[in-house]
């Protein structure tokens, strides 16, 4: 039988159906979400879904501050909570204990859904991803999240889509959790992981040639390279250097296949730069580096607009939903903002939507037509409509 998503009365709400629209076809398929005991859910995953998403389009200060609006006010008890209402122990139940597996299948097919439709930027350059890690503050009570004495720190790996610009992967281990190895996890064959110093690897960079696994790495300005061939290049650029090499001491940690070594120079400061890509000019290797940039831009919006790192949770299980449902959120936004402005993801965007769902939000206690129940959305009927 096919997976429902209910949007209640969301046809009074065209702006809050538009930005909910994606999730039924992202939705279709996802694992049933079962009880552990005899007792049916209070919270069905397309519960725990609206909520978490309405969280992180809302400026609240803490899941008490959010439960306490899904009890209190009138819009988020008719259209956001489940039937029946919502209590405190349910909710952090169900945050803390279930979804997360129906959370990751909703991110995996709405990034599918995202990246079919944005229109990619730097075809010419490849399928980009840049990878890295950000560290979110802990309490002590988290005791999971090893950092260091006196202090706990979760930390996220992140692979974010360059030519869409958006979130692609993402993983969760406590603050100490290496970053390299995910990369092999975050990097599918055929693409290429742009990466940070951090990940410089002799080992891993002959690993990753050997799985089809594509890289542009900054690398230390002090590793020892042996030049096998000097590649031409144009003078008088920002580029200084161009060659095939092997890195390392020989013997001791050298690369066992050769590599190319791009150095190039951004007023005073030099880059030097291993990649495996022969297919590229030097000056395309230092533009693909310096678009890992744009996974620092966009932790920083993504933390300072949507809250993310505003724990409502300390488990490592609920922590991980509210950083899925964080992205899962942003991929919404991608879609609409694309969908009605062919724009990224902007703060302007996001607070016009914000103030027109507001609008509507007034105008349902002047126009309070009733739905019929039959309007129910069914995912299987939306997919074969092609909507």
């Amino acid at each position: 039988m096919p997976r429902t998503l209910s949007p209640k009365k969301f046809g009074r709400l065209p702006s809050f159906r538009s930005i909910l629209f994606p999730l039924v076809g992202a939705s279709y398929g996802v694992p049933e979400l079962v009880s552990g005991s005899n007792r049916d859910l209070k919270m069905t995953f397309e519960d725990q879904l609206k909520v978490m998403v309405y969280f992180h389009l809302k400026d609240f200060q803490s899941g008490c501050h959010l439960l306490q609006d899904l009890q209190e006010d009138d819009f988020a008890k008719e259209f956001i909570a489940p039937n029946g209402g919502i209590g405190k122990s349910t909710f952090f139940d169900s945050l803390n204990e279930r979804g997360l597996e129906q959370f990751l299948h909703v991110f995996q097919n709405l990034f599918k859904q995202a990246s079919n439709q944005i229109p990619k930027e730097f075809s010419d350059l490849g399928d980009l991803v840049a990878i890295d890690g950000s560290l979110i503050d802990s309490v002590l009570s988290m005791a999971w999240a090893d950092y260091r004495k006196g202090s706990k720190k979760a930390k996220v790996h992140f692979g974010f889509n360059i030519n869409c610009s958006i979130p692609q992967k993402v993983f969760l281990t406590d603050g100490n959790g290496a970053e390299r190895p995910f990369v092999q996890k975050i990097v599918e064959p055929g693409q290429t992981g742009i990466m940070d110093r951090g990940y410089q690897s002799h080992e891993l960079f002959d690993q990753w040639q050997k799985n089809d696994v594509h890289f542009v790495c900054r690398i230390k300005g002090n590793t020892q390279k042996t030049c096998i061939k000097e590649l031409s290049f144009e003078a008088g650029g920002k580029i200084f250097y161009d060659a095939i090499v092997r890195l390392g001491q020989p013997g001791i940690n050298e690369t066992k296949k050769d590599l190319r070594l791009v150095g190039y120079k951004i007023g005073s400061k030099k880059y030097w730069v291993a990649t495996d890509r022969l297919d590229l000019t030097a000056d395309q290797i230092a533009l693909i580096y310096k678009l890992r940039w744009n996974v620092e831009s966009f932790f920083a919006w993504w933390k300072r607009h949507m809250r993310v790192y505003h724990l409502i949770s300390r488990s490592k299980h609920g922590l991980m939903v509210q950083i899925l449902s964080g992205l899962i959120t942003y991929l919404l936004l991608a879609i609409y903002c694309d969908n009605e402005f062919g724009e990224k993801v902007n703060i302007k965007r996001v607070r016009e939507l914000q103030i027109k769902i507001a609008n509507e939000i007034r105008q349902l206690d002047q126009e309070p037509p009733d739905l019929d129940p039959a309007e129910e959305i069914s995912t299987a009927t939306l997919l074969q409509a092609n909507l």
